[in-house]
C-alpha cells in the first residue's frame, strides 16, 4: 500500500508541477531563466524500482550457456586535453556516491561504538525530500542536497549547525561528490538543467553549465579530475574540471546510475535504461558494452580484482569480467532490483532489495536476512568494522557482518529513499522525509557535554479532549542555555522551544483527542547544538466521559432495584 502511495505522489506531484502556472518544486536562482520542468514526461521510470521480468526466484550461480552477447559498437570522440594532474575525488571520509570511484561504499572509519543514537537532525528550510546521500570533507563538514521548493545544498559544520546554504535551480536528486581542489559538483532535475561547481569552503557558484537534460545521476571524478556523469537526454558527459566539455557519448535510453571508474586504466563503466552496461576509454571511445535483461538504473561497483558488479531490472546482480564477459549473475530476489552493491573488506558482495543479502565473490549465498522493509532505491553502506547499513522501510538499520540484526531506528513514517554514508567519530548519516520536509540525521555517540534526559512530571491518567501540564527540566553539564523538543506520542511534536537557563523548569500543556496509551518523550540541546538523549513519561488516557457521582441517588437505585427508571436511564 505504501508502495502504491508513493507512485501515486510521483504522478501526483508532476501533474502539479506542468499545470500551467504552477510549480511549487523549483525556482528562478541567480539571475536563471524561469523554470521548465515539464520535459520529462515518464516520472514513475525515475522513481519505480520493482522488478520487471524476473520470475523465477533462486539464489544460486546459474548456467551461462546460450548467454548472448550482442556485437560491440565503438563510437567517434571528441579531442581530449592534456592531463591535468590533479587528484580527483577528495581523501575524505565520504567524497562522493558510494565513497570512491569504484563504489565499494565502504568507510576506513569503524561505527563499533554506534548504538543509534540520533546526535542530530537538521531540516531543510522549505518543501523538501532528501533522496541523496550526505557528504563529508576532510575537515568533518556534512553536505546534503534536497528536493522540492527547497532544493538546496547544505553544508553542515560536524555538530549540525549551519555553514552555509545554496539555493540551486532544479532539484538535487542525485548526490554530489567533492574534489581534492575543494570543488563540489551535482547535477539537477527540472529547472534549467544545470550541472553546478561550487566553491567548498563558502558554498558560491564557480561555474555551471547547462546540459541536455535534467540529471538523476551522482558524479564521479577520476584522478585527473575529469567528471563524469549522464542524464535524461540519455548522453554520458566527460567535463573538465573548468566546465568545459570533454566528450559526450550517446546511449539509447535514460543514465541514471553514477559511472565507476577503473583504478587501473581509467575504464569507465556505467548502465543506461536500455538494458547495456556500457565501458568507455578515457578519450570517450567504446571498450564494450554488455546487455542484461532489462532496464540498468543502478550503480556498479569494482572489486579489487577488477570483477565489475552490476544490477538489472530484469531481478539478477551481474558479476563481469573486465573484458565484458560474464562470470555469473545471481537472482536479486523477485520484488526489487538492486541500485548497486557494497564491497566488504574480504570482498563479500551487500545487495539490497527486499532482504538484504551478501553473497561470496564467486556468486554463492552467505547469508540474507529480513531486514523488515523494502530497502528501495539505495545501496548499503559497510563500516571499517564489518558493520552494514541499510535504509529499509522507514528505518535504518545496523546489521552484524554474520547477518543478524544490531539495531535499528525508526527516521520517518514515509519510505527511507537516502543511501546511508559513514564518517568519523562513530557517525553515521542518511536522509528522510517526514511530512513536508526532509531531513538529515547523524547517529553516533551523544557529546558527554550535551544536556541530559529531560525529566517529564505530570499526570500520567487523564480523560481526553482535557488538557494537562507537563514540567520538563534538563541539565547542561557546561552551564549552556537548553532548548526543548517535546513527542506528545499522538503524532504531536512541539519544536525547539528556548532557550532556557539550565536546569530551570518548564511547564506546556498538552490535551489527547482519542483514547490510548501514549509515551511523551523529550529531548534537550544546547546553544552549542549538543543534543541530549531522550526522556519518557507514559502516560493513558482511558475515557472520554466519565458520568457524575451523585452518592444518594446511586443508594437509591441500589436499594430500589425496579424504581426510578427515568433516572437509570440518564444515568
Amino acid at each position: 500500500m505504501r508502495l502504491i502511495w508513493w507512485n501515486f505522489s510521483i504522478y501526483l506531484m508532476f501533474f502539479i508541477m506542468c499545470s500551467p502556472g504552477v510549480n511549487p518544486f523549483v525556482f528562478d536562482s541567480s539571475g536563471k531563466t524561469s523554470v521548465s520542468t515539464c520535459e520529462l514526461l515518464i516520472p514513475n521510470y525515475l522513481a519505480d524500482w520493482h522488478v520487471h521480468v524476473n520470475d523465477s526466484f533462486q539464489d544460486a550461480v546459474p548456467s551461462v550457456s546460450g548467454f548472448q552477447q550482442r556485437q560491440m559498437i565503438l563510437v567517434e570522440s571528441n579531442s581530449v586535453p592534456e592531463d591535468t594532474g590533479r587528484d580527483g575525488p577528495m581523501d575524505s571520509a565520504w567524497p562522493m556516491f558510494g565513497h570512491d570511484v569504484v563504489h565499494t561504499c565502504r568507510s576506513q572509519y569503524s561505527t563499533d561504538n554506534n548504538s543509534g543514537m540520533e546526535v542530530w537532525c537538521v531540516r531543510g528550510d522549505r518543501s523538501s525530500e532528501v533522496v541523496c546521500s550526505a557528504l563529508v570533507d576532510t575537515n568533518g563538514m556534512i553536505y546534503f542536497g534536497t528536493m522540492g521548493s527547497d532544493s538546496s545544498l547544505y553544508a553542515l559544520y560536524p555538530n549540525g549547525s549551519r555553514k552555509w546554504k545554496f539555493n540551486a535551480n532544479g532539484l538535487i536528486w542525485a548526490t554530489p561528490a567533492i574534489s581534492e581542489e575543494g570543488m563540489i559538483y551535482f547535477t539537477t532535475w527540472g529547472g534549467d538543467r544545470y550541472f553546478y561547481a561550487l566553491n567548498l569552503d563558502v558554498g558560491t557558484e564557480e561555474w555551471s553549465i547547462k546540459i541536455e537534460g535534467s540529471s538523476t545521476c551522482s558524479p564521479s571524478i577520476a584522478a585527473d579530475d575529469t567528471i563524469y556523469f549522464g542524464d535524461n537526454s540519455y548522453i554520458i558527459y566527460a567535463l573538465n574540471p573548468d566546465g568545459t566539455e570533454k566528450w559526450r557519448y550517446a546511449t539509447g535510453y535514460i543514465v541514471m546510475g553514477s559511472p565507476a571508474i577503473s583504478i587501473e586504466d581509467g575504464t569507465i563503466y556505467i548502465g543506461s535504461g536500455d538494458y547495456y552496461l556500457y565501458a568507455l576509454y578515457p578519450n570517450g571511445t567504446l571498450r564494450w558494452r554488455f546487455e542484461t535483461g532489462d532496464h540498468i538504473k543502478g550503480s556498479a561497483s569494482i572489486a579489487t580484482d577488477g570483477t565489475i558488479y552490476i544490477p538489472s531490472f530484469d531481478g539478477y546482480l551481474y558479476a563481469l569480467y573486465p573484458n565484458g564477459t560474464l562470470r555469473w549473475r545471481v537472482s536479486t530476489g523477485d520484488s526489487l532490483a538492486a541500485a548497486g552493491v557494497a564491497i566488504g573488506k574480504f570482498g563479500t558482495i551487500y545487495v539490497g532489495t527486499e532482504m538484504l543479502r551478501a553473497y561470496n565473490p564467486d556468486g554463492t549465498l552467505k547469508w540474507m536476512i529480513d531486514v523488515q522493509g523494502y530497502i528501495e532505491g539505495t545501496v548499503p553502506a559497510v563500516s571499517a568494522d564489518g558493520t552494514i547499513y541499510v535504509s529499509a522501510d522507514n528505518c535504518l538499520v545496523a546489521v552484524n557482518p554474520d547477518g543478524t540484526e544490531k539495531w535499528r531506528i525508526p527516521l520517518s513514517n514515509e519510505q527511507v529513499r537516502s543511501s546511508p554514508s559513514i564518517g568519523p567519530d562513530d557517525r553515521v548519516y542518511v536522509g528522510s522525509t517526514k511530512g513536508n520536509y526532509g531531513f538529515l540525521h547523524a547517529l553516533g555517540i551523544l557529546d558527554p557535554n550535551a544536556p541530559t534526559a529531560p525529566t517529564i512530571i505530570g499526570k500520567i491518567k487523564g480523560k481526553v479532549e482535557r488538557s494537562y501540564d507537563y514540567i520538563f527540566r534538563s541539565t547542561s553539564p557546561v552551564e549552556n542555555d537548553v532548548f526543548y523538543q517535546i513527542d506528545w506520542g499522538d503524532g504531536s511534536i512541539t519544536e525547539w522551544l528556548g532557550p532556557y537557563d539550565s536546569g530551570k523548569s518548564i511547564t506546556m500543556n498538552h490535551s489527547w483527542s482519542e483514547k490510548g496509551t501514549y509515551t511523551i518523550k523529550a529531548r534537550a540541546k544546547d546553544t552549542d547544538n549538543l543534543w541530549g538523549p531522550w526522556g519518557e513519561l507514559k502516560v493513558t488516557m482511558p475515557y472520554s466521559y466519565e458520568p457524575p457521582h451523585f452518592h444518594f441517588i446511586q443508594w437509591l437505585l441500589e436499594r430500589f432495584l425496579h424504581a426510578f427508571p427515568f433516572l437509570r436511564y440518564i444515568l
